[in-house]
């Protein structure tokens, strides 16, 4: 006899005790059961390659064993006290990101999510620079606070009517009838001008994720970021990098920026770091950190059980060559993709990098293929792989699957992944 209430009664159990702004994927959604590594199973002993990764945080594996043990031996000792008492894994691990961390960039303060991280160092700039704008970037996806609501760029996660009027967006790097160099040039013309405009008086920091992740897996040319720096420098604005979702091997190097030889005033990590475990981080240098000095805490971030599963994470990351395999992994995949791309017409662009990869689908007239990508998305998950879309048409195929992947769930994708777009085209 099944033991689980089955899909259905999920959704109308979600419908009558959840909010209605959370939504699922898929027509016929399956119940997520369990999870191994780079798999998830349902209800009825269905088996997913997961490529998706529950959005870049699972780059580990689902239910890796070295990183449960450690997990489950910290709980078994003490699972929580907050920061007002000493214990050692917040240090420990404080120690230990400041070895991966680029440059001088060694303090961090623990929080539990991304948003919480992005808003702490937002205010970390306008306690370091005294000044109280911002600058974001089109397409952008920093949260759901109010502060990071209002970074947002991406017009279904402002739900807020009074978001703040305290940043200005510049362009990103894409544009459909662009070349990326191009659309890179103009943005960073159009952040000079806002600053330009504004006063670089009154901008505290811009804030940008590496790879846009909701928003489409926006990739800039290597050297944007590099002229980016420069500018900011000129004027006095700090440069803070949102390394959410492209942090801890997702893009072959530890963190994204990394493969722009840029290094930000301010980093902010989340998701990967506890592989599935809450706990998220504003890291930044000794001089920006002296900054903050009246009383702050998070009751929960850094508690012992997440520190010490993101002391584990680390250590498997490293010991496991995580960088070198998403590096390769994602240079065979991408090669494949940019195969489907010549093949289907459908197939505006392939772009990204390392693991963290994105297929845009445009029809013939030039519009987001969106009702095609979610055909895709099902299609797949009937095949036994599950991955993610966005974009702001949501017509962009996202492939960030575990790390521990192998050339043979790469392959697996890529023939299913022709099938299923031949079919439709």
């Amino acid at each position: 006899m099944n033991k689980f209430i089955g899909p259905e009664n999920i959704i109308e159990k979600k419908k009558k005790f959840l909010f209605p702004c959370s939504h699922h994927f898929y027509k016929t959604p399956p119940q997520i059961v369990r999870g191994k590594m780079q798999y998830l199973f349902d209800c009825n002993g269905e088996k997913y390659l997961d490529f998706f990764a529950g959005v870049s945080v699972m780059n580990c594996g689902h239910c890796n064993t070295e990183i449960l043990e450690a997990s489950i031996d910290q709980m078994k000792n003490l699972q929580h006290t907050t920061t007002i008492y000493l214990t050692e894994p917040m240090v420990t691990l404080a120690e230990k990101l400041s070895h991966v961390l680029p440059g001088d960039i060694n303090r961090s303060f623990f929080c539990c999510t991304g948003s919480e991280a992005n808003e702490g160092a937002l205010l970390l700039s306008r306690l370091y620079t005294g000044k109280k704008e911002f600058i974001s970037l089109e397409g952008s996806l920093h949260g759901r606070t109010h502060m990071t609501m209002a970074a947002t760029a991406i017009p279904m996660w402002r739900s807020d009517p009074y978001i703040s009027d305290c940043f200005t967006f510049a362009p990103n790097c894409y544009s459909i009838d662009k070349s990326c160099d191009d659309a890179a040039v103009e943005s960073l013309q159009s952040i000079e001008r806002i600053i330009q405009s504004k006063g670089s008086d009154k901008i505290a920091a811009l804030i940008a994720e590496p790879i846009q992740g909701n928003g489409g897996i926006i990739t800039p040319p290597k050297w944007y970021f590099r002229k980016l720096k420069d500018l900011l420098e000129r004027h006095g604005i700090l440069l803070i990098v949102d390394e959410v979702q492209t942090g801890f091997a997702r893009t072959g190097k530890m963190f994204a920026i990394e493969n722009y030889e840029v290094l930000p005033d301010i980093i902010t990590v989340a998701k990967a770091l506890g592989n599935g475990m809450p706990i998220s981080a504003f890291c930044t240098t000794d001089e920006i950190a002296a900054s903050f000095t009246k009383p702050s805490a998070s009751t929960l971030g850094g508690n012992p059980v997440s520190s010490a599963t993101a002391i584990a994470v680390l250590d498997y990351i490293k010991n496991n060559g995580l960088c070198e395999k998403s590096e390769k992994l994602g240079s065979m995949l991408k090669s494949g993709l940019l195969k489907l791309h010549k093949k289907y017409s459908i197939i505006h662009d392939v772009r990204g990098t390392g693991l963290m990869l994105g297929i845009e689908l445009l029809k013939d007239d030039g519009q987001p293929a969106s009702e095609e990508t979610d055909l895709v998305l099902e299609k797949l998950k009937d095949k036994g792989i599950l991955i993610g879309k966005n974009g702001l048409g949501r017509n962009v195929l996202a492939l960030q699957p575990p790390l521990v992947i192998n050339e043979t769930d790469v392959n697996f994708l890529l023939k299913e992944l022709d099938e299923i777009i031949g079919s439709i085209c």
